[in-house]
């Protein structure tokens, strides 16, 4: 019988508090309706290891998280010990006092359990049907998270309906009647459902009836459940140094943090709770410590027969301290496993933190490498700028440069964004590769005109305000630009001036083999134009040859500078000259018919109108003096 002051002792009661007085009734320090809360709260508070065992993706995590496993399952068993200790003294309470707390507090209190109890399949069922349907359309990486919360979700709802149907049994119970032994037989059967009810699937066994049996099912659930292989469940892969992998890896140690915040508070809330239970419980013990002083004072100077009579109150408040004891030691154990377990979640937010500096770090050095790499990409671009603007004096030449110099800047910094946020090399390239091959199908006139724009601004390639022909098209260009030309047509194979219309050439023209494209060499604008003239009959073909050519050459003159210089352009371009010259030829043609006089001379294209009239003039004349003298000669 003095077992229970010895537990006493060790509670550090003093036995002085109170004198002796009739033995205080131990009561249950919750009621039926506050058991279920308890137990409700320890394993809403045990499902947060699904959310844990997600987070958990380094060694470390693992480490806490296999820790924090076996504590949360001894205090789940440790909390459905105390829920039957608790019910084992609500059995023993009076019928009355049990009926008026049923009248009072039980059937309103299960009617709002069930309305809670509701509200929660509800939501559970709403946020399952939103992870089934995310599942549908999510990402191949992200279906084995999406399947765990699924599966944590599908037992979260079964937990809940199980609750719904022992309220429900509670329900018709207390309609029945509300004896102490129907109320107490339902309340332990409702602790058994919730035990077995217990989600374990994180290898956590169902809390057994009694303290053995408790340990004896954790003994299991670590043995089922070793480090190694929760260890070795995490498969690491290469380290991803791309800016989006960074940025998204400090997301994700942010939510990290959040989440063991949100732990905490949630294990503080529940340490509370058990606090207030024990203090509650203590209140008692002590006043159980002081009655049973009293008796062990009253019994130093009674006599025999009094003692005997002592004897039973001893028996009685021993039976009591052992009651107490039965909840107070849980709940004591229980305190300090859920310090150490906050212990525990303080060190990951320790880590988790640590980690967060050293990524933001990281992805800091990545930006700035980046940064710099950009800086330097376009402080070499400004040099190349100034560089041609100062030594290049051409301004073909220098739209060229400048224009090279534009492409060359946007594709590296192209190249050095994609290089900065892809994580492999082989990824980027892959993802380059099928995107030429999408552009080269796609775009292909248009990557054919690009090239050609490179080959019309060659050595012998068209500018501004070159004449030139393509097909049956003859005029001078207005545009030049990437993908396309445009030209200022003119009639009469360019004789006749402007038309008015603007042609547009795709610059691929130069790849064309029936097209063909012709122009003029820079500083040249003239060309050769013909006359084929039939000669009198009689008519002294050799001096009419050199008549013929020296009215031409007569024609002429006045443009024969001008035609002569350009005549030494295409020279000096050339780099030959063989076969050019200036000067107009006439040759004569023998047939049938007659003979015919094949006149070719050289036209400056500004002033081509004007020559072509002098020449027709200077060779009629020519003619109509051999034709008078050939009648002359006739008719003497």
């Amino acid at each position: 019988m003095y077992a229970a002051l010895a537990f006493l002792g060790l509670c550090g009661i003093p036995a002085s508090e109170v004198g002796a007085a009739d033995p205080p009734a131990l009561s249950a320090p919750m009621s039926a309706q506050q058991v279920i809360q308890m137990l409700d709260q320890t394993m809403d508070w045990y499902r947060s290891l699904a959310v844990q065992q997600l987070a958990a993706t380094e060694p470390s995590d693992l480490l806490i998280l296999y820790e924090n496993r076996q504590t949360a399952a001894q205090v789940v068993g440790l909390a459905f010990d105390v829920a039957r200790a608790d019910a084992d003294l609500l059995a023993k309470e009076p019928v009355a006092g049990q009926k008026g707390e049923g009248a009072t507090e039980s059937s309103p209190a299960l009617i709002q359990l069930q309305a809670k109890l509701a509200a929660q399949v509800l939501s559970v069922q709403n946020e399952l049907d939103a992870e089934r349907h995310q599942l549908t359309t999510a990402a191949k990486k992200d279906r084995p998270q999406l399947q765990a919360k699924i599966a944590e979700l599908q037992g979260e709802l079964d937990l809940i309906n199980t609750k719904r149907s022992i309220v429900a049994s509670l329900s018709g119970f207390e309609k029945v009647g509300g004896a102490t032994n129907s109320s107490a037989s339902a309340l332990r059967a409702q602790i058994g459902a919730m035990a077995v009810a217990l989600p374990s699937a994180n290898g956590a066994a169902a809390p057994a009836a009694g303290a053995a049996s408790s340990t004896t099912a954790r003994a299991t659930s670590t043995a089922s459940n070793p480090l190694p292989a929760a260890i070795s469940a995490v498969s690491p892969g290469a380290p991803r140094f791309g800016l989006w992998a960074l940025a998204e890896n400090v997301f994700k140690l942010w939510e990290k943090i959040g989440m063991v915040e949100s732990i905490d508070e949630h294990t503080a809330a529940l340490q509370t709770a058990l606090t207030q239970i024990r203090e509650r419980l203590l209140v008692q013990i002590r006043a159980l410590s002081a009655h049973g002083d009293a008796l062990v004072t009253q019994a130093g100077t009674a006599d025999s027969a009094t003692l005997n009579a002592m004897h039973d109150q001893f028996d009685a408040l021993a039976s009591q301290y052992k009651q107490a004891s039965a909840i107070f030691i849980p709940l004591s154990n229980e305190s300090v496993l859920l310090n150490q377990y906050r212990h525990n979640l303080k060190n990951w937010r320790d880590i988790v933190e640590n980690q967060t500096r050293d990524a933001l770090k990281t992805l800091g050095i990545r930006v700035g490498a980046v940064l710099v790499v950009l800086s330097v990409v376009f402080a070499l671009a400004e040099l190349w700028r100034h560089a041609v603007m100062r030594y290049v004096p051409d301004k073909r030449r220098r739209h060229q440069l400048m224009l090279l110099r534009r492409i060359a800047l946007w594709s590296l910094i192209v190249v050095i964004v994609g290089f900065g946020f892809v994580n492999e090399l082989g990824a980027i390239i892959t993802f380059a590769g099928l995107i030429t091959a999408g552009l080269a199908v796609a775009m292909q006139s248009v990557l054919v005109s690009i090239v050609g724009y490179f080959f019309l601004i060659g050595k012998y390639g068209i500018r501004v305000g070159d004449r030139v022909q393509i097909g049956e098209v003859n005029g001078e260009v207005i545009h030049l630009g990437l993908v396309r030309m445009y030209l200022m047509e003119f009639g009469g194979h360019g004789s006749l001036g402007p038309t008015g219309r603007v042609v547009a050439f795709a610059n691929s023209v130069v790849f064309q083999v029936s097209g063909g494209l012709f122009k003029q060499i820079p500083g040249v604008n003239f060309s050769w134009h013909e006359f084929t003239l039939s000669l009198p009959a009689g008519a002294d073909y050799a001096s009419t040859k050199e008549k013929l050519n020296a009215a031409v050459i007569d024609a002429l003159k006045d443009y024969h500078p001008e035609i002569q210089r350009q005549t030494q352009v295409i020279q000096r371009t050339t780099s030959s000259g063989s076969g050019i010259g200036a000067l107009p030829t006439v040759q004569l043609r023998f047939s049938a018919n007659g003979v015919e006089a094949h006149v070719r001379y050289p036209v400056h294209l500004q002033h081509a109108a004007e020559i072509d009239e002098r020449v027709s003039q200077a060779l009629a004349q020519v003619i109509s003096d051999l034709t008078r003298t050939a009648e002359a000669g006739a008719s003497g």
